[in-house]
């Protein structure tokens, strides 16, 4: 399951984002409002954890852009806040559930596994696979299969495909697949794509079964479902 961490608390959110990589969550982290809306709508996020009080957009304008953005990604609220009437704004403003400090990490971590069962994700059979036809792919163990074979991808590779998956049938362009498989890394060209692409089509070649990996000219990469 893929979170974005919102909390201007620097020690607070190295501290979370440590916690939840041990639970195999897939945790990016920013410490701005305006900069983690920017990164909530360039890439895919099962679930937002949102400081409210943050530089920039505070934690309800940062729950308003996500959900003005149509965008499925779960908001769970952090706030010292205890009052009622401000529980109540936080979740008028678009936030799926709500915590206050100080919390109990196992209080944290049922709660988004709650939200990915409530939200959940294409294809999915659970709060952390991801099913598309016959490809399946596990965000815990961060492994892959299609059909009765295992797929032996690397990380880059399996982050691709991750992103494919979580968008069956869109084309995502170059610049799109860049951002989320390499999180903004500015050595990374537009070529590096097309070779991974060329990589992940060459591990999901079985006897039998279509490429699921097709190509719109001058557009990007998306996924068939017909061909998964």
């Amino acid at each position: 399951m893929r979170i974005l961490l919102i909390e201007d608390d620097k020690r607070l959110a190295a501290l979370t984002k440590k916690v939840l990589e041990g639970e195999h969550f897939d945790v990016d982290v920013s410490h701005n409002g305006d900069e983690g809306v920017e990164i909530a709508l360039r890439s895919v996020y099962d679930v937002a954890i949102v400081d409210w009080m943050l530089p920039g957009r505070d934690g309800p304008a940062v729950a308003q852009a996500i959900r003005a953005a149509r965008l499925s990604t779960a908001v769970l609220m952090l706030t010292a806040r205890t009052q009622v009437e401000d529980r109540v704004a936080g979740l008028y403003s678009g936030a799926d559930d709500y915590l206050t400090k100080p919390f109990s990490y196992d209080e944290l971590i049922a709660r988004i596994h709650a939200l990915g069962r409530r939200v959940g994700g294409v294809g999915a059979v659970n709060t952390w696979e991801l099913r598309i036809g016959n490809i399946v792919l596990d965000t815990r163990t961060y492994s892959a299969r299609r059909a009765d074979r295992v797929l032996d991808l690397t990380k880059t590779e399996w982050t691709l495909l991750e992103c494919l998956m979580r968008h069956p049938g869109q084309t995502l362009s170059r610049q799109f697949i860049m951002d989320y498989v390499w999180s903004y890394e500015s050595t990374v060209q537009p070529t590096m794509v097309d070779v991974y692409v060329s990589y992940l089509r060459n591990k999901l070649s079985l006897p039998g079964y279509q490429d699921p990996i097709q190509t719109k000219r001058g557009l990007g990469y998306y996924l068939d479902v017909d061909n998964a």
